[in-house]
C-alpha cells in the first residue's frame, strides 16, 4: 500500500502585487486536498517580511526559501537554484502551480492555466514574454506531468511541443453557495451601486478587452452602467475616457458573491483565456453571462452563456442585449452548469496525478 505522498506546493504568487486567478486556484485546490489523507502539502514561497493580504493567506504550512520574486524566478530559471528541498526537506513531488517551474530533485508537476503569450506577445510586457518563454522550455525539458485547466490549454501545449502522454485535464472548480438577498443589498450599499448594472471582474490588462466592451456600450444607449471590479494589471485599460463606467478596483473576496449576484449580466469578452474562472463564478450566482466565442471561456460556459465575437463591439452589444432579455433562462442554465464544477473534483484529479507519479 502506498504511503503518504509529500508534495512541495509553490505559492509565491500569493505575494504578487496582483495574485490573480493562479493564486485563487492554488489556494482553493490546497484547501480541497485536505480530505486526501495520503497527500501532505508543504507550501513553498520566497522570503517575505509579512503575510500576503487576507484573501491570499495560505491555509497550509509554508516553508520559505532565501529570496523572493522576481529574483526567485530568475534564479530558478537561470541557475536552477534554490531547490524547493532547501525549505521543505525531502519531498516526493514538486508542484509548480504557475507557469514558472521550481527546481527540485523530486518528480515535477506543473499547472498550466494558459499559453496566451504564444498567440499574441504584444498583450504582455517584453520581460513577461521572456520569462514565460524560458519557463515553457524548462517545462518541456523537466516536467513529468502538466495539469491543464481546459482542453484549449491542452491543445496549445501540444502545438508548443509537449507530448500528450504528459498532459492531464484538470478543470477548475467554483464556490456554489449563492449570495442571499441581504448580502446583495449589503454589497450594493457598500459600493454605492445602482439597482441595475453590468459587471466585469478580472485583472485589468489589454487581453481582457475592456476597450471592446466599452465600445459595445456605445451601441446600447439604454444599457445599465458598467461596473469593473479588478486590480490594475498593466497597459492601457480603455477606461480613461469611458462614460457610464464605474471602476471599483480590487474587491474583497467576501464581497464578490454579492457583487455577482446583484448584476443584471456579467460581461467577459476577453480575447484569450486559459479557463475563465469569473464566468463560472457569475453563473454560480445565477447571473447571465456574455463571453467570447472560440476561446476557452466558451468551453467553460458551454451552452449556458451568450457567445459573442470579442473583436466586434456590435456583436458584444448584441450579446448583452440578448442576455438581458433571456435573464431567467440563462440564470437557470448557469446555475446548473456551476453545480457540476467543484474544487473537490479538481483536488481529486490533482491527487490522482500525484499518486500516478508516486507509484
Amino acid at each position: 500500500m502506498m504511503g503518504c505522498v509529500r508534495v512541495a506546493y509553490t505559492l509565491e504568487q500569493c505575494w504578487h502585487r496582483v495574485p490573480g486567478g493562479t493564486a485563487v486556484a492554488a489556494l482553493r485546490i490546497a484547501e480541497a486536498l485536505g480530505p486526501h489523507n495520503d497527500v501532505r502539502l508543504v507550501g513553498v514561497a520566497g522570503r517575505h517580511r509579512h503575510l500576503p493580504p487576507e484573501p491570499w493567506v495560505p491555509t497550509i504550512p509554508v516553508a520559505h526559501l532565501p529570496l523572493a520574486a522576481p529574483w526567485l524566478y530568475e534564479t530558478w530559471l537561470r541557475a536552477h537554484w534554490p531547490k524547493v528541498e532547501m525549505a521543505t526537506g525531502r519531498v516526493d513531488i514538486a508542484h509548480a502551480t504557475t507557469l514558472i517551474p521550481c527546481p527540485s530533485d523530486a518528480k515535477l508537476v506543473v499547472t498550466l492555466h494558459d499559453l496566451a503569450f504564444l498567440h499574441d506577445p504584444s498583450q504582455f510586457t517584453p520581460h513577461g514574454v521572456r520569462v514565460f518563454t524560458r519557463s515553457l522550455e524548462e517545462i518541456k525539458r523537466r516536467a513529468d506531468l502538466v495539469l491543464c485547466c481546459s482542453q484549449a490549454t491542452m491543445d496549445d501545449c501540444l502545438v508548443a511541443g509537449l507530448d500528450a502522454e504528459r498532459l492531464r485535464l484538470v478543470p477548475l472548480g467554483v464556490e456554489t453557495e449563492r449570495a442571499t438577498e441581504q448580502e446583495v443589498a449589503r454589497v450594493r450599499q457598500l459600493y454605492r451601486l445602482p439597482d441595475e448594472y453590468l459587471l466585469f471582474v478580472g485583472t485589468v490588462e489589454p487581453r481582457k478587452n475592456l476597450k471592446g466592451l466599452v465600445a459595445a456600450l456605445e451601441h446600447l444607449p439604454d444599457a445599465p452602467p458598467l461596473v469593473v471590479a479588478g486590480a490594475d494589471g498593466w497597459g492601457d485599460n480603455g477606461l480613461d475616457d469611458a462614460h457610464h463606467v464605474r471602476f471599483l478596483g480590487f474587491v474583497a473576496g467576501e464581497d464578490l458573491s454579492g457583487l455577482y449576484g446583484g448584476a443584471a449580466a456579467f460581461c467577459y469578452p476577453s480575447e484569450r483565456e486559459g479557463y475563465g474562472l469569473p464566468v463560472l463564478e457569475a453563473m454560480a450566482q445565477g447571473t447571465p453571462v456574455v463571453t467570447s466565442r472560440g476561446t476557452a471561456t466558451e468551453e467553460t460556459a458551454g451552452s449556458a452563456a451568450v457567445l459573442v465575437d470579442p473583436m466586434d463591439p456590435a456583436d458584444i452589444a448584441r450579446g448583452i442585449d440578448e442576455a438581458l432579455r433571456r435573464h431567467k433562462e440563462l440564470s437557470a442554465k448557469g446555475l446548473a452548469r456551476a453545480q457540476r464544477r467543484s474544487w473537490a473534483t479538481t483536488a481529486s484529479l490533482t491527487a490522482a496525478a500525484y499518486r500516478e507519479l508516486a507509484d
